[in-house]
């Protein structure tokens, strides 16, 4: 039976969530990548295990995560019952919904009211819960009213199978656009879960961040790492074993000026007594408008080192400076 580390609050930082009452970790686990059944359940737990022992009380899902779909939701309920389940209110739990799911045209990836509420039930049943902390709206619908899919997430809340709701991979202007239904609703809308990071700042180019501050709801930021390359993996180009290998987009992004600019990022990560994952991290969370970056893991290993990260938060001007310009 899973026993808790007795002094795994004594170093997180804890972040308000924009406005509202909720404080979310600095770092978050994300079971996005791994955490299905394609993996192995022994080291799937020991993640969950050793991100609870750290602080990390905030545990971001969606309905498609793992292989197959759903199968993330079931292991992380499989978690709970075999010791942590007791450990409940002390756990921020979070899930999704808005891409394809299951067949047919209800399963489709969407906004409508039927299709966010079916998913969230499903959600719940995979992981035991009576309800989840914050419910996210995954993806913007263009054919979907924005109103019925506000609707859809305020009535999680009434129904009591929601705390909290969220948007995902939303803009400035479509949330502005939602937001706006959910204050007339008084909806207890809190956060939004773009990707950001030193390689991808769209939410700065779009004022999305700027937004969030004047208006009062977070930021939980996703792939801070850019899918590894804010790592060591890459210093020297794609390794063979890389999953990055073969995949066009990535491979094509990673020329020679990549590996200089990662290079270069690494020197400053080094002088400042950081791995570049690290500092990367420092960085994303050194924007204000973030309350928590997700992280994802592959091993127990991984959440200690890239938790490390809010040991050094600050960045003098001259860093900043020369991040900047390698990054410019």
């Amino acid at each position: 039976m899973y026993t808790a580390n007795e002094i795994r609050y004594e170093k997180m930082i804890y972040n308000r969530c924009g406005k509202s009452g909720l404080k979310l970790p600095a770092v978050s686990l994300g079971l996005w990548q791994n955490f299905g059944h394609s993996g192995s359940f022994a080291n799937i737990e020991k993640m969950v295990h050793t991100a609870f022992d750290l602080g990390i009380t905030h545990f971001d899902l969606a309905n498609n995560y793992g292989v197959p779909y759903g199968s993330a939701e079931e292991n992380f309920g499989h978690i709970l019952d075999r010791g942590m389940r007791q450990y409940r209110d002390e756990m921020c739990i979070s899930t999704k919904a808005g891409y394809d799911m299951w067949a047919g045209p209800y399963g489709d990836g969407n906004g409508s009211r039927k299709y966010l509420n079916a998913s969230l039930d499903q959600s719940l049943k995979r992981m035991g819960l009576d309800y989840v902390d914050i419910f996210y709206h995954h993806v913007p619908d263009p054919e979907t009213p924005v109103e019925e899919t506000a609707l859809a997430l305020d009535n999680a809340v009434r129904q009591g199978k929601a705390l909290y709701v969220g948007i995902s991979n939303y803009n400035k202007a479509q949330t502005a656009e939602i937001q706006s239904i959910f204050k007339e609703l008084r909806t207890p809308f809190i956060i939004n879960q773009p990707s950001y990071s030193m390689l991808n700042r769209w939410i700065e180019d779009d004022g999305l961040d700027v937004y969030t501050r004047e208006n009062g709801f977070g930021l939980a930021v996703f792939s801070p790492l850019y899918q590894g390359f804010l790592t060591d993996k890459y210093l020297k180009g794609i390794p063979e074993n890389s999953r990055a290998y073969g995949k066009s987009k990535l491979k094509n992004q990673l020329d020679e000026n990549m590996v200089a600019k990662l290079n270069n990022l690494n020197q400053i990560a080094q002088s400042r007594g950081q791995t570049l994952s690290q500092m990367a991290l420092s960085w994303v969370l050194h924007n204000k408008a973030v309350t928590t970056v997700l992280v994802g893991a592959s091993s127990p290993e991984q959440i200690l080192q890239n938790v490390e990260c809010i040991n050094h938060l600050d960045f003098s001007s001259t860093e900043i400076e020369k991040i900047e310009k390698i990054l410019k």
